[in-house]
């Protein structure tokens, strides 16, 4: 897992990241220096005072991108979660008449969800369910504004 950490594209980053910190580092003295010359200004002050800033903030995102990178692999370990869509595959835990016997699943709906790959089974759609469609008794300003929306896509559609 760390390991991954030190393959060739992570070293060109951690490189990255570590001439960021040196050069908001070299930033900050050189601002820090002009500031006292005979020609500084509070506004080198300033700068001398934002640029470790900056570099403290390289060192956080650098700390962010490892810590998270880190966990999609915990994520990618984790157990896996089922996709909604495939629920009428899975196996009720209770019988409909309530008894502990589980319904199995017809063979051939076992054999086709076997057949999908671990991939498709594993992830979820990152698109929410549509929601249900309202009537104009339900709510009529919500109806009129949905019309006033499907007019503009359909506007927006003749444009391309």
């Amino acid at each position: 897992m760390k390991g991954r950490l030190l393959s060739p594209g992570w070293v060109l980053l951690h490189l990255v990241f570590l001439a960021a910190v040196v050069a908001t580092g070299w930033l900050g003295w050189w601002q820090w220096e002009r500031a006292h010359d005979a020609g500084g200004s509070f506004q080198n002050l300033g700068y001398a005072l934002q640029w470790p800033l900056f570099g403290a903030f390289t060192v956080f995102l650098w700390y962010q991108v490892i810590r998270m990178s880190l966990g999609s692999v915990a994520e990618e370990a984790a157990e896996p979660v089922m996709d909604p869509t495939l629920s009428d595959a899975v196996p009720d835990t209770f019988g409909d008449d309530g008894s502990d016997e589980a319904e199995q699943p017809p063979p051939d709906t076992a054999k086709s969800t076997a057949e999908k790959g671990e991939s498709e089974r594993l992830r979820r759609s990152p698109v929410p369910e549509r929601a249900p469609s309202v009537t104009e008794e339900e709510d009529p300003q919500l109806a009129e504004y949905n019309r006033y929306l499907a007019e503009l896509n359909a506007v927006d559609s003749r444009r391309r």
